[in-house]
């Protein structure tokens, strides 16, 4: 099932390809009053409105998905976090020398065809947008194995993590965290749509030309490995958005005006468009390859 977020918080359910039909006659105590935390509490207790979802979809002819106008499918998740370096994308890159790792992603996510702010920072390189499968969490794991972790699991949507090149180690973490630098829809695809999420080809275009072209196959810490990691220092709850990594091939700069777009094989396609507050960035960085300015404590971004 593809949830989605419409209009005026509206929820909805995709039918089919193209038509999306309003289910937020289930959750009206919350819905009408604008409430928050509205999805969250669909994921939170789905046993209970799949059925009434499911028969929904049976009654009602939906709207063309033209017609209703998407936002982020999770407005505001309690976390949103994303993985540093977790693909096989180098030679260099061997998985017994590869750390798990996350940092934190601003957690008022932008929904598709919203726009990313790119502000004027005279150290940053160059800025670009990289395409991740995302999981959305079910409920809380604690100490949980990974052999239990996919129970753990709620659906999947695609993700950009924005990033800014160049900067140090100390600071690069607040630009990975900047308002407008979590892309995220069109839409909650539920686990059970998607047999295995370690075996689906991630895309990318900036104005029209490829960018990213990647199997989720190459990841190094696999799903059910970074939620038994992050269970054991992260209280994650009911719609939390993980991040999984990055192929950096294909990553290319982005600019004021681009527009960007990300589609995942089974789950669905978004697109953004890009404001930019300062000069152009143009550098073709590629992280492990492109030098670094030597500024004080710089490091190889990733």
């Amino acid at each position: 099932m593809k949830i989605l977020r419409f209009n005026d918080n509206r929820i909805g359910v995709l039918q089919g390809e193209n038509r999306v039909v309003d289910v937020s006659e289930f959750i009206s105590h919350r819905v009408e009053k604008g409430g928050e935390n509205v999805i969250e509490e669909i994921i939170g207790d789905f046993g209970s409105y799949r059925s009434k979802f499911a028969e929904c979809l049976e009654r009602k002819a939906g709207l063309p998905l033209t017609e209703v106008k998407l936002v982020p499918p999770i407005p505001r998740p309690s976390k949103c976090l994303a993985a540093f370096s977790n693909y096989l994308d180098r030679p260099d890159r061997k998985l017994d020398q590869m750390h798990l790792d996350f940092f934190y992603k601003c957690s008022e996510l932008t929904g598709p065809e919203g726009t990313v702010e790119l502000p004027d920072i005279p150290n940053v390189m160059v800025y670009q947008a990289e395409a991740e499968l995302a999981f959305v969490m079910r409920k809380t794991p604690r100490n949980v194995p990974e052999a239990q972790a996919f129970d753990f699991v709620f659906g999947y949507v695609p993700f950009f993590d924005i990033s800014a090149r160049g900067l140090t180690r100390r600071t690069q973490f607040v630009p990975k965290g900047a308002a407008t630098f979590a892309l995220c829809g069109p839409w909650i695809v539920t686990k059970d749509e998607i047999p295995d999420p370690h075996d689906l080809t991630v895309r990318s275009w900036i104005n029209g030309k490829s960018a990213q072209d990647f199997n989720t196959k190459a990841m190094a810490h696999k799903i059910p490995g970074q939620i038994a990691w992050l269970a054991k220092l992260v209280e994650l709850q009911a719609g939390d958005v993980i991040a999984t990594g990055t192929h950096h091939e294909g990553l290319r700069a982005i600019n004021d005006g681009d527009l960007l777009e990300i589609e995942i094989e089974k789950i669905g396609k978004a697109r953004f468009s890009v404001k930019g507050h300062g000069p152009r960035k143009d550098i073709d960085f590629i992280p492990g390859k492109t030098p670094v300015p030597q500024f004080p404590g710089n490091i190889t971004p990733v």
